[in-house]
């Protein structure tokens, strides 16, 4: 165990204000930095790459897609050599319970091993707000298991932890419907933008490690049944969303209403989900701005 002191996620939040990756306090003012992102051509991770690399960073995408696996180990050696910080947007391709484990012990065993080896300064993970509230998924004790990891390694770091992704809710909506029905609890949900994930994780990456916990979020908070119900109606889903509060979430059932809302000290993220719905040209599950009832966040 590393014996490091930690800082309250209240205080990261302060430390985590600016508006650009390049804000925040750097290790060296105008400092290159090479970061290697783990889950580099992932939704977050090639997010990630072009924003560190538009900052004037080297900025190198490691996936299996590129011959780097972190569940494996092969290719950390050559990708490590000469990183100063190493990102890990890595996710388990199974949120079965077992295989959820195996994935982020392994990977981030091999992967702090790698780092410690080439002295790498700085180790940034993606997480997930609430983790520790959501132990009866075996996801989320995975998540855990990761973060447990990540702070006893020696190595200095800090651990983003977000809200659930505009881009996720679908897979959401997915995973609660049985035979055309969708089955979700009437909780609190406060989603953001994957492109503000990125810009948060990647401000955290190119500051001082802060061998802590820092929380992001979105600007809106709804319920959750409501949202995915406003969002199918306007796409003409059929499917119909019945208000559950013994239905589970990723295995978690009976939850408090507001297990899945950041601290107070958590950093809001800017755009709200009527904006991105505008300015996402794919196809969403989520609601035009008029559909969605605004819980909080104006």
């Amino acid at each position: 165990m590393s014996g490091r002191k930690t800082t309250p996620a209240s205080n990261l939040a302060n430390s985590l204000s600016g508006s650009a990756i390049g804000a925040a306090t750097t290790q060296a003012k105008g400092q290159i930095m090479n970061i290697v992102v783990i889950g580099g051509t992932g939704l977050i991770g090639s997010k990630l790459v072009s924003k560190l690399t538009e900052r004037g960073h080297r900025a190198i995408a490691a996936s299996p897609e590129t011959g780097v696996n972190a569940l494996t180990g092969a290719g950390l050696a050559e990708a490590l050599d000469g990183a100063d910080v190493v990102i890990d947007v890595s996710n388990s391709p199974s949120f079965e319970d077992a295989a959820a484990m195996e994935f982020f012990k392994s990977a981030t065993g091999n992967l702090l091993a790698a780092e410690d080896a080439f002295n790498v300064k700085h180790h940034v993970a993606l997480s997930v707000v609430g983790t520790e509230r959501l132990q009866q998924s075996g996801y989320f004790r995975a998540k855990l298991e990761q973060e447990r990891l990540i702070r006893e390694s020696g190595i200095p770091f800090t651990i983003v932890r977000a809200t659930q992704f505009y881009e996720f809710l679908g897979r959401i909506t997915d995973a609660a419907t049985v035979d055309g029905t969708v089955r979700l609890p009437p909780v609190f949900i406060q989603p953001m933008a994957a492109d503000e994930v990125a810009q948060g994780v990647g401000r955290a990456s190119v500051g001082a490690p802060f061998n802590g916990i820092v929380e992001i979020a979105g600007p809106q908070r709804y319920r959750l049944d409501e949202l995915v119900r406003s969002a199918l109606a306007k796409k003409g889903d059929p499917r119909e969303v019945v208000t559950d509060p013994h239905a589970p979430y990723f295995g978690v059932v009976a939850m408090d209403e507001d297990v899945l809302l950041p601290s107070d000290g958590a950093r809001i993220a800017e755009i709200k989900l009527a904006d991105w719905v505008t300015r996402n040209t794919r196809p969403t599950p989520t609601p035009a701005p008029e559909e969605a009832q605004v819980v909080s966040g104006g």
